[in-house]
């Protein structure tokens, strides 16, 4: 059996499975992405799909942090509703 890479949610700092967490990426231009995939190129970090660190997400400190970047709310707020779209999408797919 193959072990599963861990990474670490930057907002509850708990460690997951990465199939378990979500990424934002901040790209080789500067943008700040969300990566569905997990392996868009940039420096990227994780976050559970859980409500509070989903709701976190909006807190720019944290993220511009973990990416290195100035990131402002307007990016951030787009990126927000695009994890919690795909989140809602996979919760109804798994019933």
């Amino acid at each position: 059996m193959k072990k599963q890479p861990m990474r670490t949610c930057v907002m509850c700092r708990q460690k997951r499975e990465k199939r378990e967490l979500v990424r934002i990426v901040r790209t080789p231009e500067g943008e700040i992405k969300f990566d569905p995939t997990g392996k868009a190129n940039g420096r990227g970090c994780y976050i559970c799909t859980g409500e509070e660190c989903l709701a976190s997400v909006k807190n720019a400190a944290r993220i511009s942090r973990a990416l290195d970047v100035q990131a402002d709310r307007e990016e951030l707020n787009r990126v927000f509703e695009e994890i919690t779209s795909y989140v809602n999408q996979g919760t109804k797919g798994e019933k």
